[in-house]
């Protein structure tokens, strides 16, 4: 029997793809919106995890002084703070300071903090900066064992708040991408499913023949792989254009500064989506083909 090249795999398996145009489109479809959802939940992951890093790394703890201390009072606290081990610096700020820099934040509706100089609801404080952040939390423990000190906020707070986000977040990825990864090859198996069928007769006469099953389910196979693929670069031009509205809730949704360029995602991004539709393309396609040879 004559050898036959790739290049006969690859017409016979574009020409299974048009052969059933809409079957196709429609695998195409669902496969491009499982990679997307999926893509989309890893890209919020990823950014969550950045910027817990980032607040992991930052070492200040704000110390909040009594009410009922002057800021005579408050400024002796100073030294206590500083005789703890891991304190580094303690940057007295006095409410006047904090009122102002509320009105900073505030833009143009600083008015509704107007007539507050006289009667400051806000207290005396401390900016404190650790020598090792991760003595974080014994250290707050000693700054709330001195006395006259009210409260402390850090934004180990904040990351410890990101952490569970982004525990959340990592637990839908890994469940969308075990549902969605299934949904792609059953589609993508049924796909294939559909055009071996249609050619039932043109097999039997290749098994009959001698064909090896290699050279029968190869089309097949790449049948699969143009469905995964051809998703997997749909999917990263729709995530391209759709990234920047993610980014601007994910900022709305959890408070975050800052977030990841798409420019500098692209290329891991498409790699991994192309990584993808080869695993899904050769996965639903090389079941349906071994389980139909056998019939």
């Amino acid at each position: 029997m004559k050898r036959w090249n790739l290049s006969y795999y690859l017409k016979e398996g574009v020409s299974n793809f048009f052969s059933h145009r809409l079957m196709s489109v429609a695998a195409i479809t669902v496969i491009t919106a499982c990679l997307l959802i999926t893509s989309s939940f890893s890209l919020m992951a990823y950014n969550l995890s950045i910027e817990v890093a980032k607040l992991e790394n930052q070492s200040e703890i704000m110390v909040w002084v009594e009410d009922s201390y002057d800021q005579t009072q408050a400024r002796e606290l100073e030294g206590e703070i500083l005789a703890l081990d891991n304190v580094d610096e303690a940057q007295f700020i006095p409410k006047e300071v904090s009122l102002e820099d509320y009105k900073d934040q505030l833009g143009e509706d600083a008015y509704i903090l107007e007539g507050l100089e006289d009667d400051n609801p806000l207290r005396d404080g401390y900016r404190v900066t650790m020598r090792d952040i991760s003595l974080h939390q014994q250290t707050v423990e000693g700054l709330e064992n001195i006395t006259g000190i009210a409260e402390t906020t850090s934004k180990k707070e904040f990351s410890d708040s990101l952490i569970k986000v982004r525990s959340v977040v990592n637990a839908i990825c890994y469940t969308l991408i075990a549902m969605l990864g299934a949904v792609s090859i059953f589609i993508i198996s049924n796909t294939v499913k559909l055009a071996m069928f249609a050619r039932r007769e043109e097999i039997s006469i290749m098994r009959m023949m001698g064909a090896t099953s290699h050279f029968i389910r190869s089309p097949f196979v790449v049948e699969g792989l143009l469905l995964g693929e051809i998703s997997a670069l749909i999917a990263f031009g729709l995530e391209w254009l759709v990234y920047d509205y993610i980014a601007e809730g994910l900022v709305g949704a959890t408070g975050l500064m800052d977030m990841a360029e798409f420019s500098g995602l692209s290329l891991p991004l498409l790699g991994i989506l192309l990584i993808a539709g080869l695993i899904l393309g050769s996965g639903g396609s090389v079941a349906t083909i071994r389980k139909f040879l056998k019939v």
